[in-house]
Formats: C-alpha cells, structure tokens, sequence
C-alpha cells in the first residue's frame, strides 16, 4: 500500500517511465499551494503514448486500490491530467509541454531527485 504522496508521486512517475516517458519531473508545491502536495509532469512522444502512459498509471495505481478522483482530457490527445487529491499528474504531448510550461509556472517548487528511477532500471 502506498503510504503518503511523495510514494504515490514515485509510483506514477516508475509506471510511466517503465513505458517510456520522457523528462519526467516530480514538483513539491506543498509550501506554495493549496491544489495538491506533487505535480508529476512527465511527455509522451505523441497523442497515443501520452493515452498509453495515462492508462498506465491508473492501472498501477489501481492495482494499489487507488483510483483518481477526477480525469481530464483523454478526447485532447495533447494533455491528461489525472487528480490524485495530493499527487496531480500532468502526461503532454512535447508541443503541450511548451506552450503550457508548467515546468516554468511551478519553479518555485521543490523538484525532487528522479534517482530513484535510475535504481528501478537496474533490476
């Protein structure tokens, strides 16, 4: 069981680069907003790695007897969000990623360290 939203964060971000993702980034905005402890940003390739990617959280996540509580735009084919209540997670196309530019809205954040990422790909 995933126990607080840095792991749930993690979780995400592991499913999502064992599909490929690119420049994923986990963005602490506990101290600065209200809308959530993490964002997760992570880019797909195109419109359907960015569905593949979505798909793959919720079924990891699932597994783990979390679901979202809001999804939104899976029709866009260019940004899903999913809403985890502490953990929002946000899978762009590369195009989406600049022109919204999250990375850049949140970098008074605290970006964590993706080492763990590195240590998931040894195994």
């Amino acid at each position: 069981m995933i126990s607080d939203s840095l792991a749930l964060a993690k979780r995400a971000a592991l499913a999502m680069d064992a599909k490929k993702a690119l420049d994923l980034k986990i963005i602490g905005i506990r101290d600065i907003s209200i809308l959530a402890d993490y964002f997760v940003l992570a880019t797909g390739t195109s419109g359907t790695q960015v569905k593949a990617l979505a798909d793959e959280v919720e079924y990891q996540l699932d597994q783990e007897g979390i679901k979202a509580s809001h999804v939104e735009g899976y029709r866009s084919n260019s940004w899903i969000l999913l809403d985890y209540g502490s953990v929002v997670i946000h899978i762009f196309t590369e195009e989406s990623r600049t022109f919204y530019d999250l990375d850049r809205l949140w970098v008074d954040g605290k970006e964590e360290s993706m080492d763990f990422l590195e240590h998931a790909n040894e195994d």
